[in-house]
């Protein structure tokens, strides 16, 4: 397995860029470290954050199952296979 697919083999599965993945992923972890922090208070002061952590992990979980992954773009070498330079 090379370096580069060690980066670019994940998202492709899902027909994002590297950078695309990034970004989908860091929506993500603002939330969950918001959610994570009302946990900890939750945990010492439990009339606090009653169900923000909870509301939280329910709205990306829906969120998640409902992306649909992209077609996955062909490479310009998969594009140039199918030129022809006779034409």
């Amino acid at each position: 397995m090379s370096l580069k697919s060690l980066f670019t083999e994940h998202p492709e599965s899902v027909g994002e860029t590297y950078f695309e993945h990034m970004g989908v992923a860091l929506s993500f972890a603002g939330p969950l470290l918001a959610a994570g922090l009302a946990a900890l208070v939750h945990a010492f002061l439990p009339f606090l954050c009653v169900t923000t952590a909870s509301a939280t992990v329910k709205r990306l979980y829906a969120r998640m199952t409902n992306r649909a992954p992209r077609p996955a773009q062909p490479s310009v070498a998969d594009r140039m296979m199918g030129w022809d330079p006779v034409i």
